[in-house]
């Protein structure tokens, strides 16, 4: 009987996004999910079956066959087939863009194999090994073998070559091919824990979420002051979901974050525990990614990708701090992970769990009255901390006064005295600003003239350590003027602050601190985050000066003191989330202090003492921000209360991108007067992009608002039609919800 393979190949085109089909060769097995090799035109290329079937609309002799399997199993399973197809239609990105997520990139192209290590086994009995060991007293190197393999199999890369040799014409050894697993640095060694007793809101948080589980599923917004122990909650779930035989999937925002959540699920888990995230190495991705896909690994712990495990019956998926950012994919396909982790855990008929002290104010809502019963989340809330451990007291410093007072550091009086007590103590201090380098920009102070990149309409931060500028959106690098280049003054000043900065000042002003830096400079390496957090948490550094990566999440039982060096740096960017991001900011970093038995207090340092969102973060009180955020927004017509799109257009030269953008907009509203979608828009618009100049390339933008009332999916669709159609020259991209608006 004939069977034809309908593939999606695995080339990234839109004239290419739809099934091609191929004749199955007698013989050869082929399921759906499954990578093949495949003709195409005069190349050779893989693919992935889509689906095998018995007949085909198409002559049988105009049918190419398939080479062949590349991997002898489906490495996308139907839930992730279904899933990808899914994506396809929500994001609007071609099918093999989705399926390319489902698996290590490495996979593709067979970049990564299973790492295969010689080894030895003992074939002799114990009886037979001490018999020669009697007869040749002076065969040392032998004995000494004989005795180390008779504890087990080992590696003969290990061991002497010679005795190895001839132990092998004796016949008392074997030497064999066997896969040797590549383990993460997260994953090895360390100690098993037992579950710590529960306090009674996280006791009814647990049995909430496991009686959804036992029941068919459910949707929870787990709120929970910092230090309240959601973690504790996690755990307990997984636990249950592990009984009963199925799976659990934990997404967390930052990779930093990544190893001490996989030491704490480790430490419970053991060997059922995996990880996932972009810092692992090609073979560590791909060994990982195995041990899930064939049932050795149950508990899966990782960044956004994780959402994307190929785990079979799920019983819990999970997203930590669900308010960041990171979880969108600023790259085609512009996903949304909580959003995949909602519907891989509706398909899967599992618990969803989204945590966070500071939950997004979308999130937030979806738990209010009122919603429908599709987009509705279930608050749960944990509102003390663990052993009634009291929340960090936070002390505001305007910063206003300082520079009045002559004191031009960037560290406050208070925050200098507070640091210089704790370090006496013997204790451990955290210092955030979320900006690395050493100065902000430069400038000269005879004109005026601020150093830009050139390829980019930013200014340029000041690397003291490389004594480089350098442009943080495309990588540009300048050594720092001597004199204006403007106006040949000799005049130039850095202005601001950086983590560089600050860690000198701390050098200056506290010889003795032993400090750790963690920004995207210092953790390119791999394995970078972890080595910084284990010299910070093993007592060996006593300062930890870092951005936002060390601002949630972490938990450092001797951190007494945090210090928010530029509490409002996200206040006035062009942004109407930034005030929702100062709050969780100042919130989530005050939090990391007295985390266990020392109490623990935070000093934030700001310019606008006075706003809302940081005199509410300071209070520490989450209702009264979203109250206040909410109003704003619905007064203002900001999501959640409507939806927002736009197109960016990038030409090289400025004129493409403009016409292109007002073109675009006078073919957008011609149909949506045709499809009668005009009072259903808030605004919609031709501008320039809040950043005109980016990797050399200008930007326009095509921004539209809409009421959810309308049909915003349809919207974006034609929206995503016009982007498509782009002009030669102009690269147009459409994005969904921006992360940023810059």
């Amino acid at each position: 009987m004939s069977r034809y393979a309908h593939v999606i190949v695995d080339l990234s085109a839109d004239a290419l996004d739809r099934l091609f089909t191929y004749s199955i060769p007698e013989g050869m097995e082929i399921v759906p999910g499954q990578q093949v090799a495949a003709p195409f035109g005069s190349r050779r290329v893989e693919g992935f079956v889509v689906a095998v079937d018995g007949e085909c609309d198409v002559e049988p002799e105009k049918l190419k066959p398939l080479i062949g399997p590349v991997r002898d199993y489906p490495a996308v399973l139907p839930e992730l087939m279904a899933l990808a197809d899914w994506m396809h239609e929500r994001y609007l990105c071609n099918l093999v863009d989705a399926l390319r997520l489902m698996i290590p990139a490495e996979m593709r192209g067979g970049r990564v194999r299973e790492r295969m290590r010689r080894r030895a086994r003992l074939l002799w009995s114990a009886e037979q090994a001490a018999a020669f060991a009697k007869d040749n007293p002076r065969a040392a190197k032998q004995i000494e073998l004989l005795n180390l393999l008779a504890r087990g199999d080992c590696e003969t890369a290990a061991l002497n070559p010679s005795a190895l040799k001839a132990l092998r014409e004796k016949g008392a050894i074997e030497i064999y091919e066997a896969e040797a697993r590549r383990t993460p640095l997260s994953l090895r060694g360390g100690e098993s824990a037992t579950d710590f007793e529960l306090t009674p809101g996280q006791r009814r948080a647990a049995e909430a979420i496991v009686s959804a589980m036992d029941a068919g599923g459910g949707r929870f917004l787990l709120q929970g002051v910092t230090g309240s122990g959601k973690t504790e909650v996690y755990i307990r779930c997984i636990r249950h979901a592990l009984e009963r035989g199925k799976g659990a999937i934990v997404l967390v925002p930052e990779i930093a974050l990544t190893p001490q959540m996989v030491n704490w699920f480790h430490a419970r888990f053991g060997d059922s525990a995996a990880v996932m995230h972009s810092g692992l190495s090609a073979g560590e991705k791909y060994d990982e990614w195995r041990r899930i896909r064939f049932g050795e690994a149950r508990v899966v712990v990782g960044a956004r990708s994780a959402v994307f495990a190929p785990m079979e019956n799920i019983g819990a998926v999970i997203v930590d701090e669900e308010h960041e950012n990171s979880y969108r994919s600023e790259s085609r396909p512009r996903y949304d992970a909580r959003e995949v982790a909602w519907r891989r855990a509706a398909r899967s008929g599992a618990v969803l769990v989204l945590g966070s002290a500071t939950p997004s104010i979308s999130s937030f809502m979806r738990a209010m009255p009122g919603v429908r019963p599709e987009n509705q989340l279930t608050l749960l809330e944990l509102n003390e901390r663990v052993a009634g451990r009291p929340l960090p007291e936070v002390e505001l410093v305007d910063m206003r006064g300082e520079f009045e007072r002559g004191n031009h550091s960037v560290l406050s009086g208070r925050l200098k005295a507070a640091l210089g007590e704790c370090l006496g103590k013997g204790e451990q201090a955290l210092l955030f600003i979320n900006r690395r380098g050493h100065s902000t920009f430069v400038s000269c102070r005879k004109c005026g003239y601020v150093v830009k990149c050139g390829q980019c309409d930013v200014s340029m931060t000041y690397h003291q350590a490389e004594n480089l500028l350098k442009c943080h959106y495309c990588g540009n690098t300048l050594p720092p003027p001597k004199v204006c280049p403007n106006c040949g003054s000799a005049y130039i000043k850095y202005f601001g602050a950086g983590t560089q900065k600050v860690a000198e000042e701390v050098r200056r002003l506290f010889p003795e601190a032993r400090i750790v830096r963690m920004d995207v400079d210092t953790t390119r390496e791999k394995d970078a985050h972890e080595r910084i957090l284990n010299r910070f948490r093993s007592g060996e550094a006593n300062v930890l000066i870092g951005t936002q990566m060390i601002a949630k999440g972490l938990d450092f039982p001797n951190v007494t003191l945090v210090g928010a060096v530029a509490a409002d740096m996200t206040l006035n960017l062009p942004d109407y989330r930034s005030a929702e991001r100062t709050f969780q900011l100042i919130t989530q970093v005050a939090g990391r202090a007295g985390r266990a038995g020392k109490p623990g207090r935070a000093i934030v340092q700001t310019y606008d003492p006075d706003h809302y969102a940081i005199k509410l973060a300071a209070a520490q009180d989450y209702r009264a921000f979203y109250r206040r955020e909410s109003a704003f927004r619905k007064s203002a017509l900001y999501p959640p209360f409507t939806k927002i799109a736009r197109v960016i257009y990038s030409a090289k030269d400025e004129d493409p991108a403009r016409e292109a953008a007002r073109a675009d907009e006078a073919r957008m509203r011609a149909w949506l007067d045709s499809a009668g979608l005009r009072p259903d828009v808030v605004q919609m618009k031709a501008a320039e992009a809040p950043i005109s100049l980016l990797r050399g390339e200008h930007r326009w933008q095509l921004f539209l608002k809409m009421y959810h009332k309308g049909d915003f999916d349809a919207a974006c669709a034609w929206m995503q039609a016009l982007s498509d159609a782009a002009p030669a020259g102009v690269r147009a991209e459409l994005e969904v919800n921006p992360v940023n608006m810059f």
